[in-house]
């Protein structure tokens, strides 16, 4: 009698320890998938922050540019109505 308890008991532990060790590997590759996706989210960002950074130098490079022409048609304009 006592061996079938034992061997009862034994095999609750055994699933019991084998369930938590499941829980736990699953934690661990839940913990490491949400690392790589942060560390993605992290990349992506700091991209899209440059990308940014290149939009405004390029904006400020054609309105520079678009202000200069604006000006040498205002002077040619100027020069017309002169004559």
């Amino acid at each position: 009698m006592f061996e079938v308890a034992a061997a009862g008991i034994g095999a609750a532990l055994s699933a019991a320890f084998m369930g938590l060790a499941s829980t736990q590997k699953r934690h661990a590759e839940n913990r490491d998938c949400l690392i790589r996706l942060s560390s993605s989210l992290e990349q992506v960002s700091d991209r899209l922050e440059e990308l940014h950074q290149d939009l405004r130098s390029e904006r400020l490079e054609i309105f520079t540019r678009l202000s200069a022409a604006e000006r040498a048609i205002a002077r040619l304009e100027g020069r017309q109505n002169q004559n």
